[in-house]
C-alpha cells in the first residue's frame, strides 16, 4: 500500500447555540464531504440535519458537497438561516429612520 493510498483523519462538527458535537474520522483518499459527514454518523446526534439539503463548509468556507477531502481537513455542517441578513438590516434602517436617529433623506446619522 502506499502512502498516497493511506487513510487520513479529517474532523466532522455541527454546533448549535447550546451544544456542539466533534468527530474525529479515518477517510481513504478521494472521499467527498458529504461521504465523511455520512461515515461520521453525525445525523444520529442530531437528527434534523438533511443531508440530502444540507450546506457544508471547511474552515468557515463554504463548499460543495463533492468537494474532496485532504488530510487534516474540519467539515462544518452549518444551521439554515432564522432570518434574511439584508430584511434585518433594512428593517433595522427603517426604524433609525423612524425613531429619528438618521437623515431621512441621506440615511447618514443625525
Amino acid at each position: 500500500m502506499n502512502i498516497d493510498q493511506e487513510n487520513f483523519e479529517v474532523e466532522v462538527i455541527y454546533a448549535l447555540p447550546t451544544q456542539q458535537k466533534r468527530i474525529q474520522i479515518k477517510v481513504a483518499p478521494g472521499t467527498t464531504c458529504i461521504e465523511a459527514v455520512k461515515q461520521s454518523e453525525i445525523a444520529a446526534f442530531f437528527p434534523e440535519i438533511d443531508l440530502e439539503n444540507v450546506k457544508l463548509g471547511i474552515f468557515s468556507r463554504l463548499v460543495k458537497n463533492h468537494e474532496v477531502l485532504v488530510p487534516g481537513q474540519r467539515v462544518e455542517i452549518y444551521r439554515p438561516l432564522i432570518a434574511d441578513p439584508k430584511d434585518v438590516r433594512r428593517k433595522r434602517a427603517e426604524k433609525a429612520k423612524d425613531e429619528g436617529r438618521i437623515n431621512k433623506k441621506t440615511g447618514g446619522k443625525v
